[in-house]
């Protein structure tokens, strides 16, 4: 079968290059992304290894570049990003990209540290400006009304010693005394600025330290402060603090200093604070113009760099990646050749050696890469070829687990069954036509949206699945309409094929009314396309006959998609020339399906066939006996009981011996299950004589990376007898007991289906009704917001949360009931060496390295 089915046929190749062609070829091949190269230093500590010199080179350049891109996003200057990839550079161009990301750095650092400096002083002198206005209103107060000062500090120290009920001393304070031996004046006030939220603790400090002996007045600064550090906006205040004598002027320093307090001379006089207020400004001035100019420097430098800077970053990484990839090589005993090993896909060897040509001749190598096939005994990684449609699918069977090598794949059949085991559970034409209209608008954007790169973990998750959504919608407007089902009303396309033979006050009045096919209200002929729109108004029996008839749907749809996951395993175990599991696997468990659960499918359609409430005894309705019942007792050989009269028990003739005969089988699948298989591996050994021994036949027969044999059903000569007892009989057991399980679990399909067109009529019910019974303009309004609060609970509730959780319950039984029949989903995936990779996920190591 195709690799659609399969995964990608794979062979373990060595690879010899020669050193000066070693890096343009490895260019290639990440180019092409087709190869995945093993570590043959597994021993060597990534500092010891030979080219760690110019990975941590290339670490360099990645700080530099990521400095400046944060400089640049600190501007909100927009960076241009092409789409497109540059090659990865040759090795001495990462001198001259060195050099320039060496300049851009010293220039930018420059730049700031020059800005930061500037900031600080315009800082300083803005301080100083607000000190110089605000301190004028100090001075001017002090002068006229000392009195009225000392009269209210004083009541603030009374009011702080009632508070705390501790003396703080006596008031004495000298503003401006004038010595008597000098002819100047005693310098006593300082005058600063302090961080308006430390104001308060600053002003209590002051007054305890000082015992009281000083006088702090204050003024807020109303516009906020530019931290030139960080570039935060503070609100400050300004402060003049008053004292006498130089052992409170130390004091009040220190305390100043503990609270990173900014003190600023302030000249006594004041035709000397407005002379330094004067030049004060100009200086501002001065300083804008400087500020503007750097300012404008940056950003002309950073605007420069954003042009390139997507673009240094994708060589940068793949310089890095190159060089990470080489470091998993070994040089032979001439230190002149390179040698690789590394696993790629059979049908792409020849895609491989045109990339190794076109490497050397870039490199101008004569000496051609040699690239040959090995024979190997290790299991071969996964690899399963995808596009943007079958990608999303393949994640959602590797999430469960990557497929063991070359067994079926589950990802093209679920394309299909996915979508609509879903809509089976989320049928409603309406909800389903809003989620394929979602997935529908991301598919025709979907080149605009994914260049939009962005860490929102749940948007990227709907835009990875976009096919999905959009399948999955569509199938539930299919479903929609066989339920005749669209926002919890029905269509009447085709005209109902029943008639209410009653007047219209007995069936508004009468709830108790139900749809009777014995009676001329039924015309006979079933409605052409799905459900009949009568049923969407019949209140009594509604909930009966949908019950009926999605649980049988459930039970149908189950048992037809287990018997494919077992018919699935029959081409594993023919594919890997299995015979043992074939035979006492495969054939056993479809025979157990088939003549018990696809036997009690058979008597749903017969009873739908053959019974009917216009027929008339032994094959009328009531008549009809129950699946259920009769699957119980064909299990236990019950004996039916007794019918009404005219009925028969059986729906066919030889029915008891049927039944009789498929239990019988049934059962003696089991022990056919349980020691066939064990006891044939038995035989053999003993047959030829052969002892348990280290290693499979599964290994030995590999040939270019391929196992002759599968999983559990291969040979085991390497395993003892007992454990091979021992694991038969887990998964006998699991098998016969899970078959009933899992039909069971398939019930889901009608409970969900149950319980979302319940939830949907009760939203209509319960909040459309109520503005579509308004009448007037009142009405109108009232049907607006009405109408947007049911949309917002529709589309939040019935889409989204009953749409995920029909998703989890579609994930479940594509895992559990399905792939267990088949699907072992123990290998590991194929990670080739890829560009692409490495620049999506940010990170050159990820991509390269592997255990």
């Amino acid at each position: 079968m195709g690799s659609l089915f399969r995964s990608e046929e794979m062979t373990l190749c060595q690879l010899f290059l020669q050193s000066e062609a070693a890096y343009a070829c490895v260019s290639e091949l990440g180019e092409l992304g087709l190869v995945q190269f093993r570590d043959l230093n597994p021993d060597v500590n990534a500092f010891q290894r030979k080219f760690v010199n110019e990975v941590r080179r290339c670490d360099e350049m990645e700080r530099k570049l990521r400095y400046l891109e944060k400089e640049i996003k600190k501007d909100g200057i927009p960076m241009l990003d092409t789409g497109e990839s540059p090659e990865a550079p040759q090795p001495r161009e990462m001198i001259d990209l060195e050099a320039t990301f060496e300049k851009l750095e010293n220039e930018l650092r420059e730049v700031n540290q020059n800005a930061e400096a500037l900031k600080r002083n315009f800082l300083e002198l803005t301080e100083l400006k607000h000190i110089l206005r605000k301190t004028q209103v100090f001075f001017d107060e002090q002068e006229g009304g000392l009195n009225t000062t000392t009269e209210s500090m004083t009541r603030a120290l009374i009011t702080d010693e009632v508070r705390t009920g501790h003396s703080m001393g006596p008031v004495q304070l000298g503003f401006m005394e004038k010595s008597n031996e000098r002819e100047d004046y005693y310098p006593c006030f300082v005058a600063g600025v302090i961080s308006r939220e430390k104001l308060p603790a600053f002003e209590r400090m002051l007054w305890r330290a000082c015992r009281g002996n000083v006088f702090l007045r204050q003024a807020m600064i109303e516009s906020p402060l530019e931290d030139p550090s960080n570039g935060d906006q503070v609100y400050k205040s300004v402060f003049i603090i008053f004292f006498q004598g130089d052992q409170l002027k130390t004091r009040v320093k220190k305390i100043c200093e503990g609270f990173r307090a900014t003190l600023y001379p302030c000249p006594e006089a004041p035709a000397d604070r407005r002379e330094m207020a004067m030049g004060v400004m100009t200086r501002i001035e001065d300083l804008n113009t400087v500020l503007g100019q750097t300012q404008d420097h940056r950003h002309r430098v950073l605007v420069a760099a954003a042009k390139n800077l997507k673009n240094w970053f994708v060589k940068v990484r793949k310089i890095k990646a190159i060089y990470h990839t080489l470091n998993l090589f070994n040089l032979d005993v001439t230190q002149k050749c390179l040698i690789a090993e590394c696993w790629v896909p059979v049908l792409d060897i020849e895609t491989i050696q045109l990339a190794l040509r076109r490497g050397t001749e870039r490199s101008g190598s004569s000496v051609p890469p040699i690239l040959n096939r090995m024979q190997t005994f290790e299991n071969p990684p996964t690899y399963n070829r995808t596009n943007k449609f079958t990608k999303a699918f393949q994640a959602l069977i590797d999430a469960y687990g990557v497929a063991t090598y070359r067994e079926m794949n589950p990802a093209p059949y679920t394309i299909i069954t996915f979508p609509f085991l879903f809509a089976v559970m989320f049928g409603d034409l309406g909800h389903g036509a809003i989620m394929a209209l979602f997935g529908l608008w991301m598919i025709r954007k979907e080149k605009g949206l994914a260049a939009q790169k962005t860490d929102n973990e749940i948007w990227n998750i709907f835009f990875g699945g976009r096919y999905i959504i959009f399948l999955m919608g569509v199938f539930s407007m299919y479903t929609g309409l066989i339920y005749n089902d669209i926002f919890s009303k029905s269509l009447n396309i085709f005209g109902s094929h029943w008639e209410v033979n009653y007047n219209k006050s007995t069936v508004l009045e009468n709830k108790y009314l139900q749809l009777n096919p014995e009676t001329s209200d039924y015309l006979g002929t079933p409605y052409p396309f799905g459900m009949d729109p009568i049923w969407q108004v019949a209140g009594a029996n509604k909930i009966i006959f949908q019950n009926a008839y999605k649980m049988k749907i459930s039970i149908i749809f189950g048992v037809i998609h287990m018997i494919f996951g077992v018919t699935m395993s029959y081409h594993n175990h023919t594919y890997f020339k299995n015979r043992l599991s074939l035979i006492f696997e495969f054939i056993p468990q479809l025979v157990f399906l088939l003549f018990l659960f696809f036997y009690m499918v058979l008597l749903m359609f017969i009873k739908w066939n053959r019974y009917a409430a216009t027929n008339k005894p032994p094959y009328s309705a009531s008549c009809a006996p129950s699946i259920l019942i009769t699957f119980i007792d064909m299990v236990l050989f019950n004996t039916p009981k007794p019918v009404p009269e005219g009925c028969e028990v059986y729906m066919f003739g030889g029915q008891h011996f049927f039944q009789v005969v498929f239990v019988l089988i049934a059962v003696a699948c089991i022990p056919v299950m349980l020691l066939g298989k064990p006891l044939q591996i038995m035989k053999q050994r003993k047959h030829a004589n052969v002892q348990p021994i280290t290693g499979s036949d599964a290994e030995v027969g590999m040939s270019n990376g391929q196992p002759a044999a599968h999983g559990g059903g291969g040979h085991h000569d390497e395993e003892e007898m007992s454990e091979i007892f021992i694991h038969q009989g887990i998964h006998t057991i699991e098998y016969v007991l899970g078959s009933v399980s899992h039909t069971a679990s398939y019930l889901r399909l009608w409970a969900l289906s149950l319980a979302h067109a319940q939830l949907a009529e009760v939203l209509w019910n319960m909040v459309l009704s109520i503005g579509l019974k308004q009448e007037g303009w009142f009405g109108g309004i009232m049907l607006t917001i009405v109408f947007a609060f049911w949309a917002i609970l529709t589309v939040g509730i019935l889409v989204l949360m009953e749409g995920l959780s029909a998703f989890l319950h579609t994930l479940r039984l594509h895992w559990v009931e399905f792939q267990s029949k088949f699907y072992q989903g123990t290998g590991y995936a194929f990670q080739p060496f890829s560009f692409d990779a490495i620049i999506e996920n940010g990170s050159a190591a990820s991509s390269t390295e592997n255990e």
